[in-house]
């Protein structure tokens, strides 16, 4: 039989649900902004109104390159969005591919990159060994505070999965996947509370179905990672 390891890939696949999209970051980046917008409006009537629709569409570019323009900050191979509704929630997550560097003396040991992970500013969490391929990956989850180490302007909920590039010791991919945090929703039904007691209230409804929600965001992509392939000549 042969040894699927020993082969270094040349690239990676990952099936994803039909309401996601993938943006290349090296090549071809604006071609998927243009084509992900005229997928968006295509189901619009021939004859609607330029003036109406053209807002839409602008906005629309704007946040799929501002996301783009995040994720250039991570030095990202691939970012992947959810352009479409899931069952009716509006998905707030993102997923970024991109290479991981290590130095030297723990790059090619899985167990040092994990301690190095857990080491490193705002990464506390529960970090695993998970096989992803038939590699064995380090996946860590936690929740990252707004304006923290890492994080942005809202709490985020994140997993990483760092990969080992099989045949190629040393290199290594980072695939992490981010969505708002429980306990965001809260604070805007707070400020739009009449009272104290009906803020309260709808603090703890909105954050009970947050928390749902996110755990559910969490599954998906978990079981999106299940479906990674490396790409071998």
């Amino acid at each position: 039989m042969t040894d699927r390891t020993a082969t270094a890939p040349r690239g990676y696949q990952l099936i994803l649900p039909p309401e996601w999209a993938r943006i290349p970051m090296r090549t071809g980046t604006e071609e998927a902004i243009r084509a992900l917008v005229d997928d968006a409006f295509a189901t619009l009537p021939a004859d609607a109104p330029r003036d109406k629709v053209g807002p839409y569409r602008r906005e629309l570019e704007r946040r799929l390159k501002d996301a783009v323009q995040e994720a250039r900050k991570a030095e990202a191979l691939d970012l992947y969005l959810p352009v479409e509704r899931m069952h009716g929630i509006a998905v707030p997550a993102s997923i970024v591919v991109s290479e991981m560097k290590f130095p030297d003396e723990v790059a090619v040991d899985p167990s040092a990159v994990s301690r190095r992970l857990l080491e490193s500013p705002g990464r506390a969490g529960e970090a695993t060994v998970v096989d992803v391929d038939g590699v064995s990956a380090v996946r860590t989850e936690r929740t990252v505070a707004a304006g923290g180490p890492g994080g942005g302007e809202l709490a985020s909920r994140r997993v990483d999965y760092v990969v080992p590039v099989p045949g190629d010791p040393g290199r290594w991919l980072g695939v992490v996947f981010s969505t708002l945090a429980e306990g965001v929703e809260e604070i805007e039904s707070a400020e739009s509370a009449e009272s104290a007691e009906s803020a309260e209230s709808a603090e703890s409804a909105e954050y009970a179905e947050y928390a749902e929600y996110a755990d559910l965001f969490v599954e998906l992509f978990d079981a999106m990672m299940c479906t990674f392939r490396w790409s071998r000549p």
